[in-house]
């Protein structure tokens, strides 16, 4: 009997920087004025934050340089949260390291 995989380690273990997982784009409604995730299971709504975040997931960036990038745009970017997001989204297959 084999064990269960084991888990993916969490953002800030990650040795690689956070993409966009395959079949997963960011889209923009300009109807709704909202940034949405398109994925084959379906559709999230992102908030100001969660967009701006997934923006800059581009496969070449680290969590460092993501969280940097978002310091320059705006005051009290927390590690810890962009972690926390990043976590959220991985779990739903939305992001993916490497």
């Amino acid at each position: 009997m084999s064990a269960a995989p084991a888990p993916a380690p969490a953002p800030a273990q990650q040795p690689a920087a956070p993409r966009l997982r395959r079949g997963v784009r960011l889209s923009h409604d300009a109807t709704r004025g909202a940034d949405l995730v398109l994925q084959p299971e379906g559709v999230l709504v992102l908030n100001p934050t969660a967009a701006a975040v997934l923006a800059l997931c581009d496969g070449r960036r680290s969590v460092d340089a993501v969280v940097a990038a978002l310091g320059e745009r705006y005051a009290q970017v927390s590690r810890a949260d962009v972690d926390e997001l990043l976590a959220r989204l991985a779990a739903r297959r939305v992001v993916a390291y490497g």
